[in-house]
């Protein structure tokens, strides 16, 4: 199945403890249907010292199931996504607008 959700897309949390947060994805799982949205989904994570690193109480971005996560149309309303053929080339495009996303 085509992915309806990339990495470098700005998608809205539709559901959760983050709903109605936007940010960009840095990660997809699809095995597992979660991804990493940038600035969402925060915890703190407890690293040790190392000669590297400073170490202390870091904040990390947790995986976020894709079922909560919705593409945002460049009028930043949340938009289901839909594929169509354009010429030879299978594309996505904001089912609100109608506009080709990765044109």
């Amino acid at each position: 199945m085509a992915a309806k959700l990339r990495k470098g897309d700005k998608v809205i949390v539709l559901a959760g403890k983050d709903k109605g947060q936007t940010g960009t994805i840095t990660t997809v799982d699809p095995q597992a249907g979660k991804a990493v949205v940038e600035g969402v989904n925060m915890a703190i994570r407890h690293t040790r010292q190392s000669q590297t690193s400073q170490g202390g109480r870091l904040p990390k971005a947790m995986p976020i199931q894709l079922s909560n996560l919705a593409l945002v149309d460049k009028n930043g309303k949340a938009t289901r996504v839909g594929f169509r053929m354009e010429g030879d080339k299978k594309v996505r495009f904001a089912k609100t607008t109608g506009d080709a996303i990765d044109a």
